[in-house]
């Protein structure tokens, strides 16, 4: 996984960065977080881009707790990116890894 430095300089155009930094080490990110990469990324605005390289720079057990609903983010555009990924993640349903 990147460090935050790494995230931070990481160019939302870089598509093979930003998909290594999606891989997570709990399976259950990798099914939220690998499938929205997959189908939406390239449907995101660039500020979304942007808020979802950030959301990669959470640590796992956040990013577990915030997807599976166990909380939320304090960052409210982090919020609305975790949103979006259940929201769409929901509509398309599961899809093999």
């Amino acid at each position: 996984m990147c460090d935050s430095l790494t995230m931070d300089k990481m160019d939302i155009n870089n598509k093979a960065r930003v998909h290594w930094a999606c891989r997570r080490g709990m399976l259950e990110l990798d099914i939220a977080i690998m499938p929205f990469f997959k189908y939406e990324y390239d449907s995101l605005t660039d500020q979304e881009k942007q808020q979802f390289i950030r959301l990669l720079e959470s640590p796992d057990p956040d990013l577990f707790n915030w997807l599976m609903n166990h909380g939320e983010p304090d960052d409210a555009e982090l919020k609305q990116i975790v949103t979006l990924i259940q929201q769409r993640n929901q509509q398309r349903g599961p899809v093999a890894l």
